[in-house]
C-alpha cells in the first residue's frame, strides 16, 4: 500500500527545504496534502509527518520495541555519542533513563535556583545600555554557565572558563553544517584529513579530553555531600548495582550540554521576542513580577501561574525543534495507511501546535490558554512524548522561570528589528533570526536583584 501523499519534487530539494526553511515547507505540505503527509529525504528515507492528536497518540503510546527513537536519532551520534539516552532503545534506554531520572527530578530544582539567578544577574550586568545587540548570545551564555556549574559542578575560575571556551567552539559550525549529513557518510568523512568534518572531530576530541578529565578527577575524590548532577550520576546505581561507565557519563554530559544549553537559550530568546511584540502580555507579567515581595520573591516567581502560562504558550507558538521521530521496526496502521517497516514516523510539533481544532486562533500569543487548563500531551509536546519525553523538562522550565524573572525585574529591553519573529534554522533548532536584535534601556540596581536572589 502506498505511503500518504507528499511533495513530488526532487528529494534533494526536499532535504534543502527541510534544512533551511522547515516551517514554510510544513505549512505548504499540510495545506496541500493534509494529515498525514510524506517527505522523502535522500540518504535518510521516508518520513510520515503526523499532526492529528489521535495519530500522535498512537506513536507516543505505541510499543517502544516497534518504534525506535534511538535509531531515528542516528544523525546525532557524532555529537552525543553511542551511549547517549537519545541514541538508545529497549532495555538499554530504560536503564540509562532510570539512572538519569533522580538527579533531574523536579523536586531537586530548588537547589539550583539561586545559582541560576546569580548567573542571570551577572549576564544582565554585561549587556550594553543604549546599544543594539543580539539577545540570543547572552541567553546562551546564561544557559551554558548553568550547565557548567549546576551539572558539572564547576566553580568560577580558569577551569570553568577553559571548558566554556571549548564548548562554545564545539557548538559553532561546522557541526551546524553537518546537521543533515546522511549517517552513512560519517565514516568516509571521518577519514578525510581536512574539511569541516575534520575540524569538528578535532574540536570534539578537545572537549572529550576535558570532560573525561573532570569525570576522572571527580570519581577519584567523590564527595557524597555534593549536589551537582555529575556527582549524583557518579553515585547512581542501576538495579544490578552497576554504576555508569566513563563512556556513558561522557555521552550523557554532552547530551545535557547539547539538549539543555542551546535549546533553553533559544526558548528564552523566543519568549522575550513574543513578550516584546505583545505589550499587553508583557505588562501583565511585569506587574506580577514587580509586585512580588522580596522576602518571598523566588517562591512567588516559581509559583506564578501566569509566568508558567507565558512560557508554555511561547513553547507552543515557537517550538525549538520542529518534530520528533521514531523508526518503525514492523508495519503499523496509521489512519488509513499501513506504514511499512523502516519508514520514519514524525509527530510534527510545529504543525500540531498550530491546529485550529486544538488551539483556536493558533497564530496568536495567548498565555491564558494555559491558565487552569489541562494540557493534552498529544496537542502540546515541545519536549517530545511518551517514554521518550525529555528528561530535562523540569530543569528547563524551572530555569526559564528564574532567568525570565531576573531579566524582567532587572532590565528593560526594546526591539531593534522589524521582524523579531522570523525563524532561522540553527543546526536542528529553530531560533529567532539574527539572534533577536534588541536594545537595553536601563538596568535595575544590582543590589535590588541580589536581594531578590538571596530571598
Amino acid at each position: 500500500m502506498p505511503l500518504p501523499p507528499g511533495p513530488r519534487g526532487p528529494r534533494l530539494l526536499q532535504t534543502i527545504g527541510y534544512a533551511l526553511a522547515p516551517t514554510q515547507m510544513f505549512d505548504r505540505a499540510a495545506r496541500r496534502f493534509g494529515d498525514p503527509f510524506t517527505l522523502s529525504l535522500p540518504g535518510f528515507g521516508d518520513f510520515v509527518m503526523l499532526t492529528a492528536p489521535d495519530l500522535i497518540k498512537l506513536v507516543f503510546t505505541g510499543d517502544p520495541d516497534a518504534l525506535h527513537a534511538g535509531e531515528a536519532n542516528e544523525i546525532l551520534e557524532p555529537v552525543v555519542g553511542s551511549h547517549s539516552v537519545l541514541r538508545l532503545d529497549g532495555a538499554e534506554h530504560l536503564r540509562q533513563r532510570r539512572l538519569l531520572l533522580s538527579p533531574l527530578h523536579g523536586e531537586r530544582m530548588a537547589a539550583y535556583g539561586s545559582l541560576m539567578a546569580e548567573i542571570a544577574d551577572a549576564a544582565i550586568a554585561r549587556m550594553p545600555v543604549g546599544e543594539r545587540f543580539a539577545l540570543h548570545p547572552h541567553m546562551q551564555s546564561i544557559t551554558l554557565q548553568v550547565i557548567l556549574r549546576a551539572v558539572f559542578g564547576l566553580d568560577e575560575g580558569a577551569h570553568l572558563d577553559e571548558l566554556a571556551a571549548l564548548l562554545v567552539e564545539f557548538m559553532q559550525p561546522p557541526p551546524s553544517v553537518l546537521a543533515f549529513v546522511p549517517p552513512r557518510w560519517f565514516e568516509p568523512l571521518a577519514r578525510l584529513p581536512f574539511g569541516p568534518y575534520h575540524t569538528f572531530l578535532e574540536r570534539r576530541e578537545r572537549v572529550d579530553r576535558a570532560i573525561r578529565g573532570i569525570v576522572r578527577a571527580r570519581r577519584e575524590a567523590l564527595d557524597p555531600a555534593r549536589t551537582d548532577i555529575l556527582s549524583l550520576l557518579l553515585q547512581a546505581r542501576d538495579e544490578e548495582g552497576r554504576a555508569m561507565t566513563d563512556d556513558e557519563l561522557r555521552d550523557e554530559l554532552v547530551t545535557m550540554l547539547v539538549a539543555g544549553h542551546e535549546t533553553t537559550a533559544t526558548a528564552l530568546t523566543w519568549t522575550c521576542a513574543l513578550l516584546l511584540t505583545n505589550p499587553e502580555v508583557a505588562t501583565r507579567l511585569q506587574s506580577e513580577i514587580d509586585a512580588a515581595p522580596l522576602e518571598t520573591w523566588a517562591e512567588s516567581l516559581v509559583a506564578s501561574s501566569y509566568l508558567d502560562a507565558v512560557i508554555k504558550e511561547s513553547l507552543r507558538l515557537r517550538p525549538i525543534v520542529p518534530d520528533v521521530v521514531r523508526r518503525l521496526k514492523r508495519p503499523m496502521q496509521i489512519g488509513n495507511y499501513e506504514i511499512p517497516e523502516g519508514v520514519f514516523l514524525a509527530p510534527c510539533i510545529y504543525l500540531a501546535h498550530r491546529r485550529a481544532e486544538s488551539w483556536p486562533e493558533p497564530e496568536r500569543f495567548l498565555p491564558e490558554r494555559f491558565l487552569g487548563a489541562r494540557i493534552d500531551p498529544y496537542t502540546w509536546f515541545p519536549f517530545g512524548g511518551g517514554i521518550r519525553r525529555c528528561l530535562g523538562m523540569a530543569f528547563a522550565l524551572y530555569e526559564m522561570k528564574v532567568v525570565l524573572g531576573v531579566l524582567l525585574r532587572g532590565a528593560r529591553l526594546s526591539l531593534a528589528t522589524r521582524d523579531p519573529l522570523r525563524v532561522e534554522r540553527r543546526s536542528v533548532t529553530l531560533a529567532p533570526a539574527r539572534g533577536l536584535p534588541v536594545t537595553l534601556a536601563r538596568r535595575a540596581p544590582a543590589s535590588d536583584v541580589r536581594k531578590a536572589m538571596v530571598n
